[in-house]
């Protein structure tokens, strides 16, 4: 095991130098934070699409997509692959932004739309957004090579963190597409790899894993129906998955985030398997973890590469994403300085970033909760040529986040929720919040009438 582990590192350490080596020197603010080539030229279809569904499959998503294989079998690997549909939803509002609204960013149409004061409040949002996805995907790594708490989990952490933060510092967002391009390769080759094995080895093969579970509420149906929820809104508040969508003309991005939508739904399903896997085998502990260590070193190795690749991909495209919005939407450096004013936000996330890694964080929570927060913005995209003053963003928005906070607390009463079993609160604070944001979102335009 100890000879494994030294694998591990040597992995880790060797893939992330690699990408190092690999990823461009951007010089220019076009090149830092739109991913322009050299001569200037736009990502095309096939680099766009496979940046949107690597920075998608974040090694917490994969965890959490095992996990609930183990706990909900297919059901439970359904309802998060439902969360892929946010690039079918995000892709057609984005698309009717450019191409109906003549917007160039999410910025520009919320501040023409309905002011500063809603700009502001948007980017506490997706900074809260960015600062989750700093620290529940390093988590999922350090756990790889020790128990949480241990030297081994924190230093793993921070060496993982500090070489990714170096490959995405030349480029910044050229970096992270390019780099995405080759990460999702080496993802869809070692997936099929460890599916290869699992399959096999289990009576039934196909059948077994895709009739697993029970198609109930209290069997998982509660999540995937938070999840048909929560993609309304949960798109606008990632600019991991919107800042893509102004990079190419309209019709290649419309194209790229349909791709992405049925091809992140795919993987993430077929992901849970490994945790399927695990629950028919009686694995205890995270998933991915439990069935790599039973699978021998190969394949154990095979796991972890997964793990740093789609980590990686994923806080690549954090830190591009946040110096873009520090930088160019809410413009906080010199306009003379801009890549190095973008290269400095970036390490102020990582660090920031990292805190919440040693006060022992939920990693699902990154994901229902965060998304819980935001159900406001549903309406406001959506509905987004609707004539409604502009305190509906407030209103709509600000309701969400009461929502959110009285999920999080835990006060919100238990005798409320008629649906059975885990996940039923967070349905039922979900249902009732979204009702309550549509008609926050659309009140105004009732007193304006009388």
């Amino acid at each position: 095991m100890e000879d494994a582990l030294n694998l591990q590192w040597w992995i880790m350490i060797g893939a992330s130098i690699l990408l190092v080596a690999i990823a461009p020197i951007s010089r220019t603010a076009r090149q830092f934070f739109a991913a322009g080539s050299s001569s200037g030229k736009a990502p095309g279809f096939l680099l766009l699409t496979s940046s949107l569904v690597i920075s998608w499959i974040f090694a917490k998503s994969i965890t959490n997509a095992a996990n609930l294989g183990r706990d909900f079998g297919m059901v439970g690997g359904l309802a998060y692959s439902a969360y892929y549909l946010s690039f079918l939803v995000g892709g057609i509002v984005i698309w009717k932004l450019r191409t109906k609204g003549g917007y160039d960013s999410i910025h520009q149409f919320l501040e023409h739309r309905f002011g500063r004061n809603a700009l502001v409040l948007f980017t506490v949002l997706i900074g809260f957004r960015l600062f989750n996805e700093v620290w529940s995907n390093t988590m999922v790594i350090g756990s790889y090579f020790g128990t949480q708490g241990s030297w081994p989990y924190y230093t793993s952490i921070l060496v993982f963190t500090l070489l990714t933060l170096a490959y995405v510092l030349k480029g910044g967002m050229r970096s992270s597409l390019l780099t995405d391009a080759i990460q999702m390769g080496l993802f869809a080759l070692l997936l099929a790899l460890i599916l290869g094995y699992i399959l096999p080895s289990e009576p039934g093969n196909f059948q077994r894993f895709v009739s697993s579970g029970s198609w109930s509420m209290a069997g998982g149906l509660n999540l995937l129906f938070v999840a048909l929820l929560q993609v309304l809104s949960y798109p606008f508040h990632d600019p991991v998955l919107t800042d893509r969508g102004f990079l190419s003309s309209p019709k290649t991005t419309l194209r790229s985030y349909v791709a992405a939508s049925l091809i992140g739904i795919v993987c993430i399903a077929l992901f849970s398997f490994v945790g399927i896997s695990a629950s028919f085998q009686g694995l205890e502990g995270q998933a991915p973890v439990a069935l790599s260590q039973s699978l021998g070193v190969g394949l154990m190795l095979a796991m972890n590469l997964i793990m740093v690749t789609s980590a990686a991909s994923t806080l690549d495209s954090t830190f591009a994403s946040f110096s873009k919005l520090a930088v160019v939407d809410l413009k906080l450096g010199p306009i003379e300085a801009q890549v190095r004013s973008g290269r400095l936000a970036m390490v102020a996330l990582a660090v920031v970033g990292t805190i919440p890694v040693f006060l022992n964080a939920e990693i699902l929570s990154a994901t229902t909760i965060s998304g819980t927060m935001v159900i406001g913005l549903a309406p406001v995209f959506i509905f987004w040529n609707a004539k409604v003053p502009k305190v509906s963003f407030s209103l709509s928005t600000g309701v969400g986040i009461v929502f959110g906070v009285w999920l999080a607390s835990g006060l919100f009463p238990h005798e409320w929720v008629p649906f059975p079993g885990k996940y039923g609160d967070l349905l039922t604070v979900n249902l009732y919040g979204s009702v309550a944001c549509l008609m926050a979102f659309f009140l105004p335009v009732l007193f304006r009438r009388r």
